[in-house]
């Protein structure tokens, strides 16, 4: 079984700044988030855990899994979609000529990289290789696996899983610490 989760919330959450490769840390309400999924997913069976290395992702991990001894490895292919020059601007929304709004809103039309951001492109083919480098062969062996990480960054994977069309990447959504089953 293949499970994905993303982190706990971060105050950059809350205040609707985009993180992207910001290395933010969890806040005491993410934290408290992770704790509840630690309870609530106790007995989900779990062989490894692989991470985003950043950390807001990577402490979650570690809450969720503490205690169970479950190895949790850190990879930066899953790091969270990079947002160029727009990390760290609060409420892009309320700024209608943001360039970076597209990917958002109309992601099929996000072609090509906007003030440094990373492309569909990019994401799709680091998360992709790490699918067919890591996870195809833990699946082959029957382990059950979890991925923590990112909102874009896990879309891309559910999106590659159950092969969804661009302009439906965001419509799964991604709540913190909700952990999903994708196979």
């Amino acid at each position: 079984m293949l499970y994905i989760m993303r982190h706990g919330k971060t105050d950059w959450n809350v205040r609707h700044k985009l993180q992207g490769r910001t290395d933010i840390p969890l806040n005491e309400e993410g934290r408290r988030m992770a704790e509840t999924a630690r309870e609530e997913y106790r007995a989900v069976p779990l062989d490894e855990c692989w991470s985003s290395p950043l950390v807001r992702a990577r402490e979650t991990a570690e809450i969720v899994l503490r205690g169970r001894g479950i190895p949790i490895y850190t990879d930066d292919r899953l790091r969270e979609m990079s947002f160029g020059e727009y990390e760290g601007m609060e409420n892009t929304f309320d700024h209608p000529e943001c360039p970076i709004n597209v990917l958002f809103r109309k992601p099929e039309l996000y072609t090509c990289s906007v003030g440094g951001a990373e492309t569909f492109e990019a994401l799709f083919a680091r998360t992709g290789a790490f699918l067919q480098e890591v996870i195809d062969p833990l699946m082959a062996q029957g382990k059950h696996v979890l991925i923590v990480g990112h909102g874009a960054m896990n879309l891309s994977i559910i999106s590659r899983i159950r092969n969804l069309p661009r302009e439906a990447f965001w419509t799964p959504g991604i709540e913190n610490c909700r952990m999903i089953r994708l196979i």
